[in-house]
């Protein structure tokens, strides 16, 4: 996610915070907050299909390809 759109995430909470937001920014504000959980989940699912665990056996599993890539 952009900088700038975590800039106007945090400005729209310190503006809720002290005088409260219009109807359109409480709209942006969720729209906002929606985009950045699911950035930080796609993140999140990118690290996750990366890792590999060995077994005892030896045998190295892709757990990303073990339980499949949502993309």
């Amino acid at each position: 996610m952009e900088q700038e759109r975590i800039e106007r995430i945090n400005t729209l909470y310190h503006k809720s915070q002290s005088v409260g937001l219009t109807e359109e920014e409480k709209a942006e504000q969720q729209r906002l907050r929606q985009e950045y959980v699911a950035s930080i989940r796609e993140s999140l699912r990118g690290n996750l299909n990366q890792i590999s665990i060995q077994e005892k056996d030896g045998t190295i599993t892709n757990l990303g390809e073990k339980y499949g890539k949502r993309e």
